[in-house]
Parts: structure tokens; C-alpha cells; sequence
């Protein structure tokens, strides 16, 4: 897939890669820049560097050099991505280039700045090692770091200068280029630089009047400390993206396709919708498609979780990535490139990732405006200090600390970190977020309504109860009765035949098979004439049911289920229950939703006596029975007419419209791509535990980001005045803005030991 084909793969819609931003400041501004173009509306995300550009409906698409025209405009780079391909370690991230990488040398940086700069302020720290002209070698290895280290930061805050605005680049170079030149001021102009001179040094909160001569180890020691917060910052966000990495990595590499009769092997991606490639045992299927030869377990577990090998034969849909535990397999492959449904969940967590929260938007309007403020403030405390008569030494170490204090790196690290790794990790647990206001949504809710079928129950008809006459054998009767309904099309049939299987192990062959229409099937079995199928066929044979089994089969049926009569050598033996299963884990997916403070309500088309059964066997109070597919939306929007915050869990194509108009939807990832669509969450397994999982895991995330928010909020409210009255050492103020990033970052990767529920 081209980058054009990236960028274009929706309809309205562009994915730019942006470059040279270095804060939320800066994203900030490109978003304003995008958006003065009409029919526009763009959001850019700092964490990720990117920007993604949605046409207005009714609006023609603006051709891509010109978005990337505006973005240069503002002072950045900006360029269609290349698709996003595995990385391991901390090697080039998705959609890196062949050039060298970033993170490394920004690595490299910060190590031979810290390398200059720990002499600088140890000898600045301590007078035991101010020896004769220590000052001078001070000068000699901080000069490198302020003028190579910071490099960076002089460069952006130049750039800003000609744009006329200002970001924290600017904050940076100028706190530290002022205190640099002050030093320099001093040593060469001053008494700093005589024999002898002594430079008194004290990590504590208190007024100061600047009575050290110098300030290199500021200068020396914020520009590494920044360097340093900046470097976890990027391994962070690379770390953050493993998610999507880790998806791209479960791909096969290459693929036995049948060509002419033989087969050939080539890369995955010349693999084309309709060919007939070769799965052999082990090795991952390449691609989704349908079974045409073979019968084989498939291991799900690497793309939805599941544990259980699933059972494939001719005519079952095989998922890409997964893995043939079993026999050789032909598949035809129906879905290539990045229709398949690997492709399709990586580009989802990429989509959730690139999006921004409704929280998010605040810190950047509040990020958009901090700067200049703090440039004003800094100017102001300067002038007070001044003014007052406090010294020049004393007003300029004050001013340095305002501005070293306020970056707000924090800030625009805020969400987005936290929204990577908590997306990332849905990722792993089989929980698709499809974007950051669906995290806002969870706070809210406080009713989730269940579709039954599909969702509740397994969605198929199995063998539920057997009851057997006095004296008869259960596995005999299983045996009999399952291997007539083996040859047998029937979904009833099948369920019986299956279950019988499964109770009795192996069947016995069939004779002298005959279909009745309506009323069930007759066949020699083991040398008996066995009859399976409705009362009416063995009262033709004087076969009637007694007592207890009538008992089982009337109470079957006032609970919506299918009984089915068994007998032969002229009398009925059992009863067989056939029903649409409840899956063993929603009793338990049930307790958790109330856990979480949510009401279950249990929606069906099936009858009331069916959906109540089904309730009562997980614990579901509420029932609305017998709604017709399209009436499912009308019941969601009464629900939310009572002031209620609606979740929807659902699977299927009539569950789409209600998925959509809950104010969460969940949609079963075992059901329909419209139900998945129409969905906020997408739960790739069919166990609906994990319904509860998302829910939890949005609610953390969203908590996470609050969090994240206040602290660096509480963080900047609280050291700017202190730094404005003087009572904070710039090195001091630029260790704890630099703390504050990391801070941040590590709080957000805590969302990487999110774990299911037991």
C-alpha cells in the first residue's frame, strides 16, 4: 500500500506526519493552521505527530501539497506517512524512515550533555572541588552543552521568533542563553573570573540575592535535565505505539500459493483476493480467507484471545495471522492487504491513537495561550525585582526560574501518552477503543442494555438436557438417538448429533434412513428401529411418553425450548432439550456490570417466557421481550428519554442502528462487520467479560488522563509563584519541569499492567 493509499483511506479524510514539533504549543498551532482552511476541520496530536484532516461533508477534498503548504507555513514539516511496519526494540518506530534514527541521536545528546555537565555542577555544588580557575573549566565543558546540547532548543525558538510566537523551545533558550550570558558577563567583565574565586551553592527554598557570580551549572544543568525528560518522552511514545507494532508482527511474512498446480512461495503482500494458497501444520494462515480443502484446529489465540482451537473444515472462514494447529489446509483467499481483519484492528488502534479527547483540547487551549503569558510574567518579575531594588543577580535568578518552571511539557504529554498505552493494551486484551471520546462516554453510563442471541447466549442451537425413562441408559440413548440425527441437515439434528458426540463418543453407522417431513427421522441403529423427532411420530408406532418425560418436555417448552422425543422396539426412551445456549461466562459478565455500577437490561425478539429464562439463569431483573429488529433503536431512545446513560452490547446487523444511537456501543467482534462499525468498542472475543474489561479499562484511562492533568496543572500553579518570589534555584526548576514530564509519561505506562478480570 502506497503512502497516498495511507492517507487517502477514508473517504474526506487526509493523515499528514508532521515534523519539528516539540510540545503541545506547537501541535496547537498547526491545528489552528490547518483550520483556517475552509471546510476543514483538523486535529493534530503531539504524541503521535500526526495530523488528521476531515473535509466537511458537501466540501471538495483540498489536495494534499497544499496541506502540507499550510503546515510549512507555521513553521513545521509535514508529509503523507508511510504505512506503519514492525519494529522491535527500541528500533525505528512505524513509518520511520531509512535515516537515522531519532531517539538515538537525541540519546547521544543527552548522554554527552550529561557527561559536561555533572562536572559543572558538582564543582558548582561543592567548594572542596573549586580548586584555582575552576570557573574557567566550568566555562570549557559547559560551553559544548548550551551551545551543541541546546542546539535543538535555539533552533525551534529562532524558528518561533520569525513567526512571531513563542513555544517552550523559547522558554528553554532564552532561560538558558541568559543565564550563559550572564556567566559570560561575569567572568570576563566582572570578578568572577579571578584566582580564587568561590561559588557557594545550596538546594534549598529560600530568597535569593544571586550572590553566586556564574550561572553555568544552571545553563549546563537545565539543558541536560530537559535533554533527558525529552528522551524518555520519545521512548515512552515509541513504547506506547507497541501496540500497533505488535499487531503488524503477527503477520505472515510469506505464503505457499497454488499456481498451475504447484506451488510457489512469495511475500504476503503479492498475495491477491481469489488465490488458493497452502496452509501447513504450524504455520500462520496468511490471510483471511474460506476453507476449500482440509480439516484442521485453528489456534485463535494471537488475534482474539480465545484459548480453545476452533474446529475449520471446507466452507469455514479462516482469520489472517492466526495459526493451523492441525492438518494441511487450501484457503481461497477473500480478503488481502488491508481489508483483512488484522489489518483492519491495527488501523483501528492507529485511528483511537490519533484522535484527541474533549480533555485534551482543553490542555491544548490552555498550552496555546501559557506561553507567551510566562514570557510576560518573567519580564514582570525581572522588573519588580529591579524595581525594588532586590539586585540585578537576585531579579535575574528569579526571571530564569519563572521561565525554566512553566513548560509545559507535561501538559501536552497529558493525554496523549496515556491514551496510547491504554488503547494499546485494549489492543492486547482483544478491546478495540475506536477513539478518545468513547473514554468520556464510560464515565457516564449507568444502564447497559444486552442483546440475547449472539451476545448472552452462543447464538446456536445445542444439546441443553436429556431426560430418560426409568431404567434406560443416558449414553445409550445419546448414542442411538445421535447417530440418526448425524445424517441428518437439520440445525436440530445437528445440535443433537454434536451433543451426543461430545456426551457418548463415537457413533454408530446408520441404515434404512428415512426423513419425515415435519415430524423427524426413523432409521436401524445397532439393529434397533429408532424414531426421533415430534410425539406425534411415536404415538404413529404407540410409542407415548410417560409421565415424568411429559412433565420434562412441558416444562421445557414454557421456557421458549425445543424438546425432542426419542423411542424404539415399541417404547419412548428419552426426551432431548434443545436450546440456544446461555455462554458459561455471562453470569459473570452480569455481576461485573453491576459492580461497575451499571444496570443490565436484557433485550430480544424472542418470546417473554425464552428471554425470561435467560435472564433468570444470569441474574438479569429487566426484560423486553418480543422487539422487533427495528424497534431495538425506539427502545434505546426511550431508555435515554428517562435521563439514563445507555451502553448497547450487541452482535448482529439488526443491533446496528441501537449500537449506534446508545450513548456507548459495544459490539461483539464474533459478530457482524456492520454491528463492529456501527460500535464504540469492539470486543474481539465473544466472551462478554470482556464487555466489562472495556469498560473498565476506558474508566481507567479516562482516570489516568485526569490525573495526569492535574498534576501538571497543581505542578505549574504551584512552582510559578515561587519562582517569581525568588525562592527557587533555576537548576532546581529545571529538574523538577523535567521530573514533571517523566512523571507523567510513567504514570501513563502504569496502564500497561491493566490485566482482565478473573
Amino acid at each position: 500500500m502506497s503512502g497516498t493509499d495511507q492517507a487517502e483511506r477514508a473517504p474526506g479524510q487526509v493523515e499528514l506526519a508532521i515534523g519539528g514539533m516539540t510540545c503541545a504549543s506547537c501541535a496547537n498551532r498547526v491545528e489552528r493552521r490547518l483550520n483556517k482552511l475552509d471546510g476543514v476541520t483538523a486535529t493534530v496530536n503531539y504524541a503521535t505527530e500526526k495530523a488528521r484532516v476531515v473535509f466537511d461533508e458537501g466540501a471538495a477534498p483540498i489536495p494534499v501539497d497544499r496541506l502540507i503548504a499550510q503546515v510549512e507555513d507555521a513553521g513545521y514539516t509535514a508529509a503523507v506517512p508511510e504505512p506503519p511496519r514492525p519494529a522491535g526494540g527500541d528500533g525505528p518506530a512505524e513509518g520511520a524512515g531509512a535515516g537515522p534514527d531519532p531517539v538515538q541521536a537525541l540519546r547521544d545528546r543527552t548522554l554527552i550533555s550529561l557527561a559536561l555537565s555533572v562536572p559543572v555542577i558538582a564543582m558548582a555544588m561543592f567548594p572542596v572541588l573549586q580548586f584555582t580557575y575552576w570557573q574557567w573549566l566550568s566555562l570549557t565543558l559547559a560551553a559544548p552543552v548550551l551551545v551543541w546540547g541546546a542546539l535543538p532548543f535555539h533552533r525551534a525558538a529562532w524558528k518561533n521568533l520569525r513567526l512571531g510566537t513563542a513555544t517552550m523551545d523559547t522558554l528553554v533558550s532564552m532561560g538558558t542563553l541568559a543565564a550563559f550570558a550572564w556567566s559570560l558577563y561575569a567572568l570576563f567583565f566582572g570578578t568572577a573570573g579571578e584566582p580564587g574565586m568561590v561559588h557557594p551553592f545550596e538546594l534549598t527554598i529560600a530568597p535569593s540575592d544571586g550572590a553566586a557570580n556564574i550561572y553555568l551549572e544552571v545553563a549546563a544543568g537545565v539543558t541536560s535535565f530537559i535533554l533527558l525528560g525529552r528522551y524518555f518522552e520519545a521512548r515512552s511514545k515509541r513504547r506506547a505505539g507497541a501496540a500497533l507494532r505488535a499487531l503488524l508482527e503477527m503477520g505472515a511474512k510469506d505464503v505457499a500459493v497454488l499456481r498451475d498446480g504447484t506451488e510457489q512461495r512469495i511475500p504476503v503482500e503479492e498475495l491477491a483476493e481469489g488465490d488458493r494458497f497452502v496452509v501447513r501444520p504450524g504455520e500462520k494462515i496468511a490471510t483471511d480467507g474460506t476453507v476449500e480443502e482440509g480439516t484442521s484446529a485453528v489456534d485463535m489465540s494471537m488475534l482474539t484471545g480465545e484459548s480453545v482451537p476452533v474446529e475449520v473444515g471446507p466452507g469455514a472462514q479462516v482469520a489472517g495471522a492466526t495459526v493451523n494447529a492441525g492438518g494441511r489446509l487450501v484457503v481461497r483467499a477473500t480478503r488481502v492487504g488491508s481489508d483483512t481483519r488484522l489489518a483492519q484492528m491495527a488501523r483501528m488502534v492507529e485511528e483511537a491513537q490519533n484522535g484527541k479527547a474533549e480533555v485534551q483540547r482543553l490542555a491544548d487551549r490552555i498550552s496555546g495561550i501559557f506561553v507567551p503569558v510566562v514570557i510576560v510574567l518573567a519580564a514582570a518579575t525581572l522588573g519588580f525585582w529591579l524595581g525594588t531594588g532586590g539586585g540585578a543577580a537576585a531579579a535575574f535568578t528569579a526571571a530564569v526560574a519563572v521561565l525554566i518552571i512553566a513548560c509545559p511539557c507535561a501538559l501536552g504529554l497529558a493525554t496523549p501518552t496515556a491514551l496510547m498505552v491504554g488503547t494499546g493494551r485494549g489492543a492486547q486484551l482483544g478491546i478495540l477503543i475506536k477513539g478518545p471520546e468513547v473514554l468520556e462516554s464510560t464515565r457516564r453510563i449507568d444502564t447497559i442494555v444486552l442483546d440475547k442471541t449472539g451476545t448472552v447466549t452462543e447464538g446456536s442451537m445445542a444439546l441443553a438436557e436429556v431426560h430418560v425413562a426409568d431404567g434406560e441408559d443416558e449414553a445409550e440413548v445419546l448414542r442411538l438417538a445421535g447417530a440418526l440425527e448425524h445424517a441428518s441437515e437439520h440445525p436440530i439434528a445437528r445440535a443433537i448429533a454434536k451433543g451426543a458426540a461430545e456426551r457418548a463418543g463415537e457413533l454408530p453407522a446408520v441404515e434404512d434412513f428415512a426423513n419425515l417431513e415435519g415430524r423427524g427421522v426413523q432409521g436401524v441403529v445397532d439393529g434397533h428401529l429408532v424414531l426421533v423427532g415430534r410425539t406425534a411420530l411415536l404415538a404413529d408406532w404407540s410409542q407415548y411418553l410417560p409421565e415424568d418425560l411429559e412433565r420434562a418436555k412441558a416444562a421445557a417448552e414454557v421456557r421458549g425450548r425445543t424438546a425432542v422425543a426419542v423411542g424404539w422396539d415399541g417404547a419412548a426412551r428419552a426426551v432431548l432439550v434443545v436450546s440456544d445456549t446461555v455462554k458459561p461466562t455471562s453470569a459473570e459478565a452480569v455481576r461485573r456490570f453491576r459492580e461497575l455500577g451499571l444496570t443490565p437490561i436484557l433485550l430480544t425478539g424472542d418470546t417473554a417466557a425464552v428471554a425470561g429464562s435467560v435472564a433468570a439463569e444470569v441474574g438479569i431483573d429487566q426484560v423486553i421481550a418480543e422487539v422487533m429488529p427495528k424497534d431495538k433503536v425506539d427502545v434505546v431512545k426511550r431508555l435515554q428519554g428517562e435521563g439514563r446513560a445507555v451502553a448497547m452490547v450487541g452482535d448482529g446487523v439488526n443491533d446496528a442502528a441501537a449500537l449506534a444511537q446508545a450513548d456507548l456501543g459495544l459490539s461483539m467482534g464474533t459478530g457482524t462487520d456492520v454491528a463492529i462499525e456501527a460500535g464504540d468498542l469492539t470486543l474481539v472475543r465473544g466472551d462478554l467479560r470482556s464487555a466489562a474489561d472495556a469498560i473498565r479499562l476506558s474508566r481507567r484511562t479516562l482516570a489516568t488522563i485526569k490525573g495526569n492533568l492535574f498534576w501538571a496543572f497543581a505542578y505549574n500553579t504551584a512552582a510559578l509563584p515561587l519562582a517569581a518570589a525568588g525562592l527557587l534555584n533555576p537548576m532546581i526548576a529545571g529538574a523538577a519541569m523535567a521530573f514533571s514530564s517523566v512523571f507523567v509519561v510513567g504514570n501513563s505506562l502504569r496502564l500497561r499492567r491493566f490485566t482482565a478480570a478473573d
